[in-house]
């Protein structure tokens, strides 16, 4: 009979099946009894050699090797200086580890070991692959690829994240046919265009039905994510760091240790999926730790005053954002020694004595004299080539000194891997957060990662675990410090970062319309309440487009919600209405933030439809984005709530004069009541919105 490790969690069973070499995933689904049919599973494991093969097959395991015949992407590739390259890994060992195995592998004539943990989270099902490399002889191992794992999958039809800067999160479809599919970054960040997150599942999968696996590498460097269909009609995929040239090379008893390639299944669509990755990301991911206290109202001053910072101007825009509801208020840049634009003085973290001649003191005292917690802008990574600090240390840029490097927004990358120039970085923030009561970082990171060497070698690897190092240690030091991770937008989100941050900044784009889809591709994987979603200016600075303050503010409201405008401009009505939707938003925070997302699907193709519900209620929003198809729209179907449960349902935005018109009743701001089996099945009726409106419900369970 052959041999099984077993992982149990949030309802599946995953299954391992032993053998000579590597495991083997033989089962991962809905969970079995404790007494499965081992026999049963093992004779349903056997595969019918394809004709025009090797002999003994094509074995698709944990870790497929080219020295077993494996002719897809093998997930090793290892070479020797004198040119040994094929691996043939053994099974020694396994071992149970909490929430899962380690499995052992060796291969005495290449001189390696290779050890995999696989772990099963109970409460969500959310599995995790880990693997160690180690060089076992004494000669230097060179690392072309090594995977956490090779996944076997059952379908084709592949949903990855798209995009660019202002346009990230952008979810795309294509099926597979024979060969690879690739998605990599080489930007050493997880990217606007290619984050390393992908899905795969039945053709035609949708947000509530269709068996999927999600897959998220945890990783913020350089990536490679693959997807591949092979000869025999097999479809695997794998995810791992992608390394320069020459970059990974292990001496005589190192090891690499792979990141985390974190996956689930779902037999119901994208919000299955969602559903599991969402509490694994609040409880494992952040620990728990944003539950603590509610997510404070943000108001960011980027877009309101630019790198224009005068004191009285900033005192003023504190005072507005007290008045309509912020809880904190984030300097973004323009605040040290000599900022004048975006191409000097990066690296000097000291206030500019031009614009704060007393320090950042007067300005922080004003704004927590209000009420509000006072959250920072840094970009510690950089430095500008016109600074103090590279004057001082030109040695410090992580480059090749014989190299003209590029710039990026008029900056370098400093080498986070020389402990001077950490040591540097840290001192600077230190002193600031010792100096002033500062609750929050903006950790930004505006530049590509080109050049990437440190002493001569290829660094992308040892600078990510640098910056990874960098923010833990200010962590350590000022533990009430929270962090938000930005990169020019969107660009470096994914859990590894998430372990030492407490927001993402999810793109530099406000347009409601934009984000609207941006946000429903990045709430695919992340939960709403690290979200930032901020109302923009109207025009948007960026698009240039012009849209309500009541779409600017719903469309923020379902995630970590800021302001980032100059309030100083909006008419009387409209701060109004921004105050009364913040003071909404703060209402339902509690269920914005820990209620489970149920995105919708409607027949309208030109609009975005969302719900958020818990054992209290829900939160549903429709917005239309582009000019209906229909002069009268479908029902909006809710799926998600309590089938049997009873609920008040009241629209929270009704129309001007919707009721003075031949309209139902919910539609003027009527209450109406409805099971939750009703409204799934005949649905709520949706007022005739123009593009660029929103209609959003509260449906208060009362059963």
């Amino acid at each position: 009979m052959a041999d099984f490790l077993r992982l149990d969690g949030g309802g599946d069973t995953l299954l391992l099946q032993l053998g000579a070499g590597p495991p083997t995933l033989a089962y991962w689904g809905e969970a079995l009894t404790a007494s499965f049919d081992a026999a049963g599973l093992a004779a349903l494991t056997h595969r019918a050699k394809a004709i025009g093969t090797l002999d003994s097959g094509e074995g698709l395991d944990l870790m497929p090797e080219a020295g077993r015949g494996f002719t897809g992407h093998t997930a090793i590739e290892v070479h020797r200086p004198g040119g040994g390259f094929l691996t043939q890994l053994e099974l020694t060992d396994t071992r149970p580890i909490a929430e899962g195995h380690e499995i052992r592998l060796r291969d005495a004539l290449a001189g390696i070991e290779v050890i995999q943990t696989v772990t099963l989270d109970a409460a969500t099902g959310v599995a995790a692959f880990r693997a160690r490399l180690v060089n076992a002889v004494a000669e230097p191992l060179a690392v072309d690829w090594f995977a956490p794992a090779a996944l076997p999958l059952a379908h084709d039809e592949v949903l990855l994240l798209d995009g660019r800067w202002g346009h990230e999160f952008q979810l795309v479809r294509q099926r597979l046919v024979t060969g690879l599919m690739v998605k990599e970054g080489r930007t050493g960040r997880t990217s606007h265009h290619a984050p390393p997150f992908a899905v795969v599942g039945q053709p035609g999968f949708g947000e509530h039905a269709g068996e999927v696996v999600g897959l998220h590498l945890a990783w913020s460097g350089n990536h490679r994510l693959l997807v591949e269909r092979l000869r025999d009609g097999r479809v695997q995929a794998q995810a791992g760091e992608l390394f320069l040239p020459g970059e990974m090379k292990l001496a005589p008893g190192e090891a690499h240790e792979t990141p985390v390639l974190y996956a689930a299944r779902s037999g119901a669509g994208l919000n299955g999926l969602s559903a599991r990755f969402h509490p694994f990301v609040r409880d494992r991911i952040l620990g728990g730790r944003l539950q603590a206290r509610p997510r404070p109202v943000h108001f960011n001053s980027w877009e309101a005053v630019y790198f224009r910072h005068d004191l009285a101007e900033l005192k003023a825009l504190a005072d507005l954002a007290a008045e309509i509801g912020a809880e904190r208020f984030v300097l973004d840049d323009g605040w040290f020694e000599g900022r004048g634009d975006d191409t000097t003085s990066l690296g000097d973290w000291r206030p500019d004595r031009a614009k704060y001649p007393d320090g950042l003191g007067p300005l922080i005292d004003h704004v927590r004299g209000l009420g509000l917690e006072f959250g920072l802008w840094v970009e510690p990574e950089m430095a500008n080539a016109q600074s103090d600090l590279l004057r001082a240390h030109p040695d410090w840029i992580l480059g090749d000194p014989a190299r003209v490097q590029p710039l990026g927004r008029g900056q370098y990358v400093l080498d986070l891997t020389r402990p001077e120039v950490a040591d540097n970085l840290f001192a600077q923030l230190d002193a600031l957060l010792a100096a002033h009561p500062i609750g929050y970082l903006k950790w930004d990171m505006n530049r590509d990662l080109t050049h990437a060497a440190s002493a001569g070698r290829p660094a992308v690897h040892r600078q990510t675990l640098a910056a990874y190092a960098l923010i833990d240690r200010v962590r350590a030091a000022h533990p009430g410090v929270e962090i938000e991770s930005c990169a020019s937008g969107g660009g470096r989100a994914d859990y590894e970062i998430l372990r030492r941050t407490d927001r993402v900044w999810t793109s530099d784009c406000h347009d409601p319309i934009e984000r609207q889809v941006i946000q429903r591709g990045f709430g695919v994987f992340f939960p709403p309440q690290i979200m930032g979603a901020h109302v923009g200016a109207s025009p948007d600075h960026g698009t240039g487009r012009r849209t309500s303050l009541e779409l600017r503010a719903l469309t923020a409201f379902f995630g970590s919600m800021g302001v980032e405008a100059d309030v100083r401009a909006f008419s009387e009505a409209e701060r109004a209405a921004l105050t009364h939707w913040i003071g909404v938003y703060k209402a339902h925070r509690a269920l914005i933030h820990g209620g489970r997302v149920v995105r919708q699907e409607h027949p309208e193709p030109a609009a975005v439809a969302t719900m958020v519900v818990d054992e209290g209620g829900a939160l549903a929003s429709f917005a239309q984005l582009e000019t209906p198809t229909r002069a009268g729209p479908d029902p909006l179907r809710l799926v998600g709530l309590e089938p049997a449960a009873r609920y008040r349902v009241r629209l929270l935005n009704p129309p001007r004069g919707a009721a003075r018109q031949r309209t139902p009743a919910v539609l003027g701001g009527a209450a109406i009541e409805a099971t939750g089996r009703m409204i799934a099945t005949v649905g709520l009726p949706l007022p005739i919105l123009r593009p660029g409106h929103i209609a959003v419900f509260h449906l208060e369970r009362i059963d």
